[in-house]
């Protein structure tokens, strides 16, 4: 639809509503013949649109009145269009929109605490604290196996203990390393060799 023939269908439109008003004033039986002879050919003019020229003039109209101005993801990449299917997509994206924390399925409360298990492991002081956190990790996940309630499948592995208190002594290693290097000051020159090397 131009919009030419949408000022014009409005129009009718307007004469319409109109000759409707007037019609409950009192009209003679000729009138109120062609009162329904014009509703009917507007009717029918409607049938004639197709859906897609619908669709089309209030997508135009619509952003004429800059509806679809400052849109969240307007000029940037759809995030996860190239990814896999995932079932749980809308859980997920609940979760995270609304920052849900310990509510949800339990197999997806898992997933996130697995994602975020190694840097829940670095935040402590001694090797019986990450044991101890590993075991309960690992205690939920076999009961979550057992569990018969539904819900999404609990595919979240179980950790080894000994290899996660490895790995934590090795990032905590890196760590002191990489902090020790940072914190070296330069060895300062004793004031005579300032002053030697000034002179010459």
């Amino acid at each position: 639809m131009s919009g030419g023939a949408a000022g014009e269908f409005k129009r009718r439109m307007e004469r319409l509503s109109e000759m409707r008003a007037v019609r409950g004033a009192g009209i003679t039986a000729e009138e109120e013949a062609a009162l329904d002879a014009a509703e009917e050919q507007e009717r029918q003019k409607r049938k004639k649109v197709s859906d897609a020229a619908r669709v089309e003039y209030l997508i135009r109209d619509a952003m004429a009145q800059g509806k679809f101005d400052n849109l969240k993801y307007a000029g940037k990449p759809i995030p996860g269009l190239g990814e896999g299917y995932d079932p749980d997509w809308w859980v997920k994206g609940l979760i995270q929109r609304e920052n849900i924390t310990g509510m949800g399925p339990k197999a997806i409360l898992l997933r996130t605490e697995d994602a975020e298990l190694d840097a829940r492991l670095d935040s402590q002081y001694s090797e019986k604290q990450v044991r101890d956190i590993v075991e309960d990790f690992n205690a939920r996940v076999i009961d979550a196996r057992r569990q018969l309630q539904g819900g999404p499948p609990v595919i979240t592995k179980t950790r080894d203990a000994d290899a996660e208190v490895q790995r934590w002594q090795e990032r905590r290693s890196a760590v002191a390393a990489a902090d020790a290097d940072l914190s070296e000051p330069e060895p300062r020159r004793p004031w005579w060799r300032r002053l030697w090397s000034g002179s010459g």
